[in-house]
């Protein structure tokens, strides 16, 4: 094949790759009620935070999301208030994707929606919050607006955003990853949390704080089962849709292995859920490919475009 045939068929694959990620992005992030949710609207409405943030970055790679949201669930449900808390007063037992889609449609109205939109979105899932509570099976009384879980929630979420697309997608600096906690400060407030990380040392010291409070459970496992055998991505693709499925399990352990060692070995996440060197690798290139496909009905560039900014505009200013 000559230089322009292969640039030609590149082109090709490139972009029916990039239509067939952009279907199954949109139909994970699709509401119960089947309304797509159009974040070019209001026109010229500011986010919670601004576009050159580091956070915007990052919640454009649909692959990382997905692994860094189950690295959080993962260190959630190692706290055994928060844990009974899920558990015991959310769908994902029974409806794991109807779970996975609110959660993942109110992350990405945090960071890209429009601020009224996002503040409105934000105040009702705190009124949810204030009706949950109850008492662990040890005996631990627990309400969802306590700030310490609260604390804990907000840094566990913005530790496997950041981890994920730090180590598959794109390696970040020092100051990149300082930056993007800082950033995180006002959404987590509106959340409730009081002390949320503002530097990766932050987030460090409150990981060893909390890591005397942290325990093994059989719903951990449960949930990484649930993980590893639900259909996630819609069948939307014939190629796009088995191969997810197939990946899955790889994803999982993708998550597990961005968890903190010692907080592994505390949780009984042995060797058996690591990632192979090859994994690794094949991971690091989906990460990249994904970091640089424009996905145009996500959230990420209809937000983009919202504030008169070009579609590729996360993708080009990186």
């Amino acid at each position: 094949m000559s230089g322009p045939e292969a640039a030609t068929a590149q082109t090709f694959f490139h972009g029916a790759l990039a239509r067939r990620l952009d279907r199954a992005s949109r139909a994970l992030l699709e509401p119960e009620d089947g309304r797509a949710v159009d974040f070019r609207r209001p026109a010229g409405e500011a986010a919670l935070g601004q576009p050159t943030q580091v956070s915007w970055r990052i919640f454009k790679n649909p692959l990382t999301v997905f692994i860094g949201g189950m690295a959080a669930v993962i260190l959630e449900l190692a706290e055994p208030r928060v844990r009974t808390g899920v558990w015991e007063h959310t769908s994902f037992r029974k409806q794991p994707l109807r779970r996975l889609r609110r959660t993942g449609l109110a992350a990405m109205m945090t960071v890209y929606g429009p601020a009224g939109v996002a503040q409105a979105m934000i105040a009702g899932v705190r009124r949810m919050h204030a009706r949950v509570q109850g008492t662990t099976p040890d005996g631990e009384p627990y309400s969802a607006d306590d700030p310490e879980l609260l604390n804990w929630v907000q840094a566990t979420a913005a530790y496997g955003f950041l981890q994920a697309y730090h180590a598959y997608a794109a390696p970040l600096s020092q100051a990149d990853r300082d930056r993007y906690y800082r950033e995180g400060e006002t959404a987590a407030s509106l959340y409730g949390a009081t002390q949320s990380p503002r530097s990766e040392a932050d987030l460090d010291a409150a990981f060893a704080a909390m890591l005397p409070r942290l325990e093994p459970s059989p719903i951990i496992f449960e949930f990484l089962d649930i993980m590893r055998t639900t259909r996630i991505v819609p069948p939307v693709s014939r190629m796009l849709t088995p191969a997810a499925y197939l990946a899955q399990p790889m994803f999982v352990r993708a998550a597990v292995s961005l968890t903190p060692p010692e907080i592994r070995e505390r949780l009984g996440l042995g060797a058996s859920y690591g990632l192979r060197p090859f994994e690794r690798a094949l991971l690091r290139q989906g990460g990249a490919l994904a970091d640089r496909i424009v996905l145009h009905s996500s959230p990420a560039v209809q937000s983009c475009q919202r504030l008169g900014l070009p579609a590729d505009f996360l993708y080009a200013s990186r």
